[in-house]
């Protein structure tokens, strides 16, 4: 019915004239053309306007654009055809071929040349393919991106000469889709054509070109329908491989959560026993930390707030680790080999530490903002990754690496392996354990700080923030194996990719229950966890 309509309407302007004049434009006439506008019917203007694109004037678009917002109008004095505009409150008309000032001009001084739906949707097509010659290539990019989401047979042959003429990659691939959707839109296209369609969409192979070419399965036509298919299936497949990689980074994302929050946690009960009910709590001392300090930035220094996570992350680990060296001091070390007392006593602090930062910055929320570096997202292929996930990653292996370096290649580092492996001998060797207890303790606070730094910027800084991770991490340290590093690196990691596989088909709650059960079930198998620390008073 489209194509006949404007086969009528091209049929009427040639048999019948449509100026004053009772002159036909001629093609290529721009100010004909749009002399022309004010007297000719819906059907008249539809076939004008297709012609006023043809002539590839420069004028054309903002003509066009007027027209579909109405604000074409004709001057009641010289019939002059006008653009008006709202220049502070009052309306202001601008000749439509010279631009022109005619001044201020009276409410009822013009009259705008009506348009329906039909004619702006006929506007929109004209002045997308005028902006496909655009010399600004992100114009032309939009233009291309706009003709496919609403394609149209008619103009695959504008589309098609774009085409030919674009240097800009990506421009030339966003044509060669909208042309190729315009010829599936084209019954009247060749089935090899349809074809060669088909396989330019089907190389998208996302969901767009899943909804592009599953109703062609239905064709039929048997060639068009198979092929149609056969893409069908190649993008299914394509799909199903860039979800698994999208769940993959997903997990490693949950996991580098959990190795921050777990890799303290497997210093002060691995190394030392202790069974930390407090460092959730540690993990939010971080958070507040960071909050903090953006908040005096915001206040005081707004020009460094990009820089207020590298502030804040070295306080948080200070203020986290003091704290940790005052609970081990103040308390856990009146109950070493007493795992259930030291379990209900620090569970007992993390009651206090929890009301003392209710009654400082209260129980609601608190906005911790993102630099400019950690927002946004980039696309590889089907996957988004953002910013703030991959920062956090990175800084979780960071932290991770330096920590192993503090083990393996400093003198404490030295001193607590020793404390691990043989506590008595340690100290008959000199080395003072006690010190060393506090040191540890206080080490596997400030990372837990340091947690608090990365997981403000993905979670809601609350008082109830460190018990969303308290459990999570008891399970990656005892999975992994008590003590040992690269079990908690492991274990994270292997935790965050079975959880993201089973959400999709368990639900959050349900995935993490069978991940429990699923420990539990390796610990009755190996008590120590995947990588089992060694030694003399461990092996005893």
């Amino acid at each position: 019915m489209t194509r006949l309509r404007r086969w009528l309407a091209v049929t009427l302007l040639l048999l019948f004239p449509i100026s004053a004049a009772a002159q036909t434009p001629v093609d290529g006439d721009f100010a004909a053309l749009v002399g022309a506008l004010p007297d000719a019917s819906f059907a008249e203007v539809e076939a004008l306007v297709g012609r006023i694109a043809a002539t590839n004037d420069d004028r054309a678009i903002d003509v066009l654009e007027a027209l579909a917002e109405g604000d074409l109008h004709t001057l009641d004095s010289n019939a002059a055809v006008v653009i008006v505009r709202d220049v502070g409150g009052d309306d202001h008309a601008f000749d439509a071929l010279t631009g022109e000032s005619y001044g201020e001009i009276p409410r009822r001084g013009s009259s705008a040349i009506r348009v329906n739906n039909s004619l702006r949707r006929a506007v929109a097509a004209a002045v997308g393919t005028l902006t496909l010659r655009h010399p600004d290539p992100a114009r032309r990019l939009e233009a291309a991106q706009a003709a496919f989401d609403a394609p149209d047979p008619a103009q695959a042959d504008a589309l098609a000469a774009a085409l030919d003429a674009e240097q800009d990659a990506a421009v030339r691939q966003a044509l060669s889709e909208a042309v190729a959707r315009a010829v599936l839109q084209d019954d009247a296209a060749t089935v090899p054509d349809r074809r060669a369609a088909i396989d330019v969409i089907a190389a998208r192979r996302d969901g767009v070109a899943l909804g592009v070419l599953t109703p062609l399965v239905q064709s039929p036509d048997t060639e068009i329908a198979e092929a149609a298919g056969a893409a069908v299936e190649r993008i299914e497949r394509a799909r199903q491989m860039w979800n698994m990689a999208q769940n993959v980074w997903f997990g490693l994302s949950l996991g580098s959560v959990l190795l921050l929050a777990a890799i303290g946690l497997a210093i002060t009960f691995g190394v030392m026993g202790v069974i930390n009910m407090a460092h959730g709590e540690l993990v939010m001392l971080g958070a507040y930390t960071t909050f903090f300090v953006q908040n005096i930035i915001r206040t005081s220094f707004p020009g460094l707030f990009d820089w207020s996570l590298l502030i804040a992350a070295p306080l948080a680990f200070l203020v986290a680790g003091a704290v940790g060296v005052a609970i081990e001091r103040g308390c856990v070390r009146f109950l070493y080999g007493r795992p259930l007392e030291t379990l209900l006593a620090t569970w007992g602090v993390s009651l206090i530490l929890q009301q003392t930062v209710r009654s400082i910055f209260g129980p609601n929320n608190r906005e911790v903002g993102n630099p400019s570096w950690m927002s946004g997202a980039f696309e590889i292929g089907q996957m988004t990754i953002t910013y703030n996930r991959l920062w956090i990653l990175v800084f979780a292996l960071a932290v991770f690496a330096v920590l192993l370096i503090v083990m393996r290649r400093t003198p404490i580092g030295l001193q607590m392996r020793a404390v691990t492996q043989n506590r008595a001998m340690a100290a008959n060797m000199g080395i003072r354990t006690g010190w060393v207890d506090a040191m540890t303790f206080g080490l596997g606070a400030g990372i837990a700080g340091l947690a608090g730094v990365a997981l403000s910027q993905i979670d809601n800084v609350s008082p109830n923030l460190g018990q969303s991770y308290i459990v999570d991490s008891f399970m990656v340290v005892v999975f992994g194996g008590a003590g040992n590093l690269w079990g908690t690196l492991a274990g994270a990691f292997s935790i965050g990719i079975a959880n993201k596989f089973l959400e999709p088909y368990a639900g959050a709650v349900l995935a993490k229950i069978v991940v429990l059960v699923a420990i539990i079930l390796f610990i009755q198998k190996r008590p120590r966890g995947l990588f089992a620390v060694k030694g003399r008073a461990v092996d005893a």
